[in-house]
């Protein structure tokens, strides 16, 4: 996979300071980023809600744990949502 993109990533960031266009507008990138950052939390949570829910039908005080540990992955969707409009 990363084969397939890196060739991509290095045209956009050779084309950045010339006057033609870029091959992916900024808003297509940063739309790519959030995706995959999307993409990724949701891979991670699925492992997570699981483990967590089977702890929790174990052991009831566990729920605050398996909350915490199932959101967590999600704040990377949120730091890349700051970073796509801070940049």
């Amino acid at each position: 996979m990363i084969e397939t993109i890196a060739p991509l990533v290095t045209a956009v960031l050779q084309q950045e300071g010339t006057a033609a266009a870029p091959a992916i507008p900024a808003s297509a990138a940063a739309a790519l980023a959030v995706g995959l950052a999307a993409l990724g939390s949701g891979y991670a949570e699925r492992g997570i809600g699981a483990a967590a829910v089977g702890a929790v039908a174990e052991d009831d005080s566990m729920f605050g744990r398996g909350l915490i540990l199932t959101v967590l992955p999600e704040t990377l969707v949120i730091l890349a949502l700051v970073v796509v409009f801070v940049v």
